[in-house]
């Protein structure tokens, strides 16, 4: 049905009717005004009329809500009717009527499902690395096939060389280093040959060559003051616990309630690499940070996440959104930062204790490093730290 034979008179909600009132708790559980949920349920109703006479019914709301994206467009008051219908379906989810949509590099295989279970219960892997592997041995899967027995050395080769043509060296061995978890995974369950893993090829890169990527102390300050102000005490307290404790996106977006001893003044921290606790100490400026936001920003819900959405729906916040968090505030502060990511803010932490004094083993303990290589890779930034892992020259002395 064309936009122009469809004129929106006196709407009913046909098959939403039923789920309606289910909908609208749905709604206001997840932080929507009283405002929004009347306007979502108007907006609602023009659109399940719109389905009705267009033949779709439950069953097709999915293809219908395809159908009604090419139908409603043009200015943005037309566009939101499948924008409600949007949240009418993802509602449906979340209460089991409909089977939660997956995308296509998602969708669940056989091979995959397994290789993933394997890598969480023998290797410890999250699911956010899971999932960025996850693409390029789809990709595998699609160009070779879906049989072990046609990974062969030379068609390995052949995909890399092809996959990885347009890429850069950290790209392609992203990509190296998930094929080779997947065959590695094939070789223990005694589906491909020992030794297949090698037919990845390497790419030449110098480990930690290049030199940490941070911001200069008054920097770091300017970001810190750019989060000033009652509407920004989450994006403070954030940029706090990156810049102070040196923590990871991900390992903010985790903070729960329960991880914060206030009494004895430290927070356990669930590394997201290593998948063990550790206690931090927590400082009397990281707290009272947390506290502003805990008292007068953060939304009235019943979630464990120290951090959420400031918007509708509200839900716990990803490492993704602290990324944006920081990336936003390092614009605002007027900041010109090698990377706009977190990460930044980890490595300057670093080489700021470094600076003032603390030892590498010092560093090493606050940053949770696995390796002492990868502690000693901030050395560079202070030439006078380098005597610390020097080693004797093995030559000849000058006379």
């Amino acid at each position: 049905m064309s936009s122009k034979s469809y004129r929106p008179i006196a709407p009913r909600l046909h098959f939403a009717s039923v789920h309606l009132q289910g909908f609208k708790d749905w709604l206001q559980e997840s932080g929507y005004t009283a405002c929004s949920v009347v306007e979502a349920v108007r907006l609602l109703a023009v659109w399940t009329d719109w389905m009705h006479h267009a033949g779709f019914d439950l069953d097709r709301v999915r293809e219908g809500y395809a159908a009604s994206r090419s139908v409603f467009v043009g200015k943005k008051s037309r566009r939101r009717y499948p924008t409600a219908g949007a949240k009418f379906i993802r509602y449906l989810e979340h209460q089991g009527v409909l089977s939660e949509s997956v995308p296509a590099q998602m969708k669940p295989r056989p091979q995959l499902e397994a290789f993933r279970c394997w890598m969480r219960q023998h290797r410890g892997v999250g699911e956010a690395t899971l999932d960025n592997w996850q693409r390029d041995i789809v990709a595998l899967l699609d160009a070779v096939g879906q049989n072990p027995d046609a990974y062969t050395a030379v068609a390995i080769r052949r995909f890399v060389r092809r996959r990885c043509k347009s890429f850069g060296v950290g790209r392609a061995k992203s990509v190296a280093v998930a094929l080779r978890a997947y065959l590695r995974f094939l070789i223990a369950t005694r589906q491909c040959p020992a030794g297949r893993d090698h037919a990845v090829p390497s790419f030449a890169n110098w480990q930690l060559a290049a030199i940490p990527r941070y911001l200069l102390a008054e920097d770091v300050e300017r970001v810190i003051a750019a989060c000033a102000g009652q509407r920004r005490l989450r994006d403070r307290a954030i940029v706090l616990l990156l810049a102070r404790l040196g923590l990871r996106a991900g390992e903010v977006a985790k903070l729960k309630l329960s991880d914060i001893d206030w009494r004895n003044g430290r927070v356990a921290i669930l590394s997201s690499k290593s998948k063990r606790s550790d206690w931090l100490p927590l400082t009397q400026e990281v707290g009272d940070a947390i506290i502003a936001y805990l008292e007068c920003a953060r939304p009235r819900q019943r979630s464990p996440r120290v951090f959420l959405t400031e918007f509708a729906p509200t839900r716990p916040m990803t490492r993704i959104t602290v990324k944006c968090i920081v990336r936003r505030a390092l614009i605002r502060a007027g900041v010109e930062s090698p990377n706009l990511g977190a990460h930044v803010l980890r490595h300057s932490a670093a080489t700021a204790m470094l600076r003032n004094g603390v030892s590498l083993d010092g560093v090493r303990a606050v940053l949770r490093h696995a390796s002492p290589q990868m502690t000693m890779h901030y050395a560079k930034v202070d030439i006078g730290l380098l005597s610390e892992i020097a080693q004797p020259w093995a030559g000849r002395l000058p006379c």
